[in-house]
C-alpha cells in the first residue's frame, strides 16, 4: 500500500443521459478534494468513471439505433469531455466495459463462490435504478425516483450472493466506525434499515446478454451493480496499491449499495474495507428537477462555457452544505461571482498588483496574515465542511481590502503595506487553488510564487517585482 495516500473516488456515471450539473457537483467537490490532499503533501489517487452495462443501457441504444457499444463509446466521450471543460483532474477514468475491469470482476466472483447459491427471483425491479425493489421502496407503487415509469414484476432464474449473513458484521462496522457512513442523518438511515433485516442479493440476469458474463454460469450476466461497486478495487492503482479509499463520494440514491452491499462483498472476499462512505443530498436547477428536458441548460460544458469553470466550481463549493439537497440558481451564481469573485477578490488583486507595480513592495513581516485563520480553514476543509472554509477565505480576503483602505498605499506609497499584501495574495491563491484553480495560477504567475503545498503559506514571498494583473474576473 502507499504510504501517505488519499485515494478518493467517485459514483461512477450510469451513461444512459448526458452529463448533468447534479453529475458535476460530485466531481467538482471531489477533485477539490483531491487537490486539497495534494496540497497538504499525501500522494492523491483521484478515480472517476462510467457505468457501461445493464438493461437500461441495452434499452437506451437499442432506442438510439446504435449497438451497446457504439453507444456507450459515444456517451462515455461526452463525460470525459465535461469533466476537462471543468478542470477535473483524474488520475484514471474507468468503464465498466475496461478489459482490465471485466476479467477483475469475474475473478471477484470466484473468490466470493463460497457466498453465492443458485435460485429464483420473483419482486419487483426498476430499470431506472436497475435495482431491485421491496413493497416499502414504492410509493403508490412507484419507485420514488422514477414514479412514472411503470415497475416490473420479474421471475427468473439467478445467483444470490448471501448478503443476509454480513448483517451482524454490518452492524458492528457501523458502531465501531462513526466515520464509516456520512453525514449522521445517512448513517442512521442505514443502521435502521439493516436492523430490520438484509436479503440475499440477486447478482445475476437472463433476459438480456449486455454485461459481463458470469463465470459460473455463461447462460447469466452479472447484475450491473455487482459489476459497477467493485470498480473501486479494480481501477485502485495497477496493482490495487491505493486500496483502500479513504472516501467514496456518491448521491443518497446510490446509498444502500455502497454502504450495505458494497461492504458485505468486501468482507467476503477478505478485503480492507474504505475509510469513510459520504452520501450527498441531489440539486435542483432553478427550482426545477433535473431531467433530460432541461436539455442544454444543466449541461456542465454549456454553463462552463458560459461562466468559465471556476466560477462554476466556486459557486458549487460555496454555495452548499456539502450533504444536503441544494438548488443550482443561475441568478445566486451571478451573485457569487460579482459580489465575491469580481468585486473582493478580483478587485483585491488588480488594486495590489497596480499598485505594486508602480511603487514596488519590500520585504518585511506580514502581520496581516495573522487575520487568516488556517488551522480552522484546514479543520473545515478536512471534515467536508466546505462552505464554511471557503466562509472564512472571504473573512481574510475581506481584511485585506479593508488594510487597503485603512494605510491607504496609493498616497503612502508604503512598499512594506504592499508587501504584507502581496504575501497575503499568495496565502489567499493558494487556499483557493482546489476550487479556483485557473484563477489562483494566474495570480501565482503575477506575483512570482508556484503553489506546490500548503506549507508556503508561511515562506516569505521573494519576487521584487510586480505587473498589473488582468481582470480576474468580469461581472455579469
Amino acid at each position: 500500500m502507499v504510504k501517505n495516500k488519499f485515494y478518493i473516488t467517485t459514483a461512477i456515471d450510469y451513461v444512459n443521459a448526458e452529463p448533468h450539473i447534479g453529475h458535476a457537483y460530485q466531481k467538482i467537490i471531489a477533485d477539490a478534494l483531491a487537490k486539497w490532499n495534494k496540497l497538504q503533501g499525501k500522494d492523491v489517487f483521484f478515480l472517476t468513471g462510467t457505468d457501461e452495462h445493464g438493461q437500461k443501457i441495452a434499452l437506451t441504444a437499442k432506442e438510439n439505433k446504435k449497438t451497446e457499444k457504439q453507444f456507450v463509446d459515444d456517451m462515455a466521450k461526452k463525460f470525459i469531455e465535461a469533466w476537462k471543460v471543468l478542470g477535473i483532474d483524474y488520475d484514471r477514468f474507468i468503464r465498466t466495459t475496461d478489459k482490465d475491469h471485466k476479467e477483475f470482476v469475474q475473478d471477484f466472483v470466484k473468490k466470493i463462490e463460497k457466498d453465492i447459491y443458485k435460485g429464483t427471483y420473483e419482486g419487483y425491479y426498476c430499470v431506472g435504478c436497475e435495482e431491485y425493489k421491496t413493497e416499502r421502496d414504492l410509493i403508490n407503487g412507484c419507485c420514488p425516483y422514477h414514479p412514472n415509469k411503470k415497475i416490473e414484476i420479474i421471475k427468473e432464474e439467478t445467483y444470490f450472493f448471501k448478503l443476509g449473513n454480513y448483517q451482524k458484521q454490518l452492524l458492528e462496522l457501523y458502531k465501531k466506525n462513526s466515520e464509516f457512513i456520512l453525514p449522521e442523518e445517512r448513517r442512521n438511515e442505514i443502521i435502521n434499515r439493516v436492523k430490520e433485516g438484509l436479503k440475499d442479493l440477486s447478482i445475476t440476469r437472463t433476459n438480456f446478454d449486455w454485461g459481463i458474463e458470469f463465470p459460473l454460469d455463461k447462460k447469466h450476466v452479472i447484475y450491473v451493480w455487482f459489476d459497477a461497486l467493485l470498480n473501486y478495487l479494480s481501477g485502485a492503482g495497477k496493482k490495487q496499491e491505493y486500496w483502500p479509499a479513504d472516501l467514496h463520494l456518491l448521491g443518497k440514491d446510490n446509498g444502500w449499495f455502497h454502504a450495505v452491499i458494497w461492504p458485505a462483498m468486501l468482507l467476503s472476499a477478505g478485503e480492507k474495507l474504505p475509510k469513510t462512505v459520504f452520501i450527498h443530498g441531489f440539486l435542483t436547477f432553478n427550482n426545477k428537477k433535473i431531467s433530460k428536458s432541461l436539455g442544454n441548460v444543466i449541461s456542465p460544458k454549456f454553463l462552463a462555457e458560459k461562466y468559465t469553470s471556476d466560477v462554476v466550481r466556486y459557486y458549487v463549493a460555496r454555495n452548499f452544505v456539502f450533504g444536503g439537497d441544494g438548488d443550482f440558481s443561475e441568478e445566486k451564481l451571478v451573485e457569487r461571482n460579482n459580489n465575491e469573485l469580481a468585486n473582493k477578490l478580483g478587485n483585491l488583486v488588480s488594486r495590489v498588483s497596480t499598485l505594486a507595480e508602480k511603487y514596488g513592495i519590500e520585504k518585511c513581516e506580514n502581520k496581516l496574515l495573522k487575520k487568516l485563520k488556517l488551522k480552522e480553514i484546514k479543520g473545515l476543509i478536512d471534515n467536508y465542511e466546505i462552505d464554511k472554509a471557503l466562509n472564512l477565505i472571504f473573512e481574510f480576503i475581506d481584511a485585506c481590502n479593508e488594510y487597503v483602505q485603512e494605510r491607504k498605499p496609493w498616497e503612502t506609497k508604503d512598499a512594506g503595506v504592499l508587501y504584507e499584501l502581496a504575501d497575503s495574495i499568495k496565502a489567499i491563491s493558494i487556499l483557493l487553488f482546489p476550487f479556483i484553480p485557473e484563477t489562483s495560477e494566474k495570480i501565482a504567475k503575477v506575483f512570482g510564487f508556484g503553489i506546490k503545498t500548503l506549507k508556503d503559506i508561511n515562506k516569505p514571498l521573494t519576487i521584487k517585482k510586480i505587473k498589473k494583473a488582468e481582470i480576474l474576473f468580469k461581472k455579469i
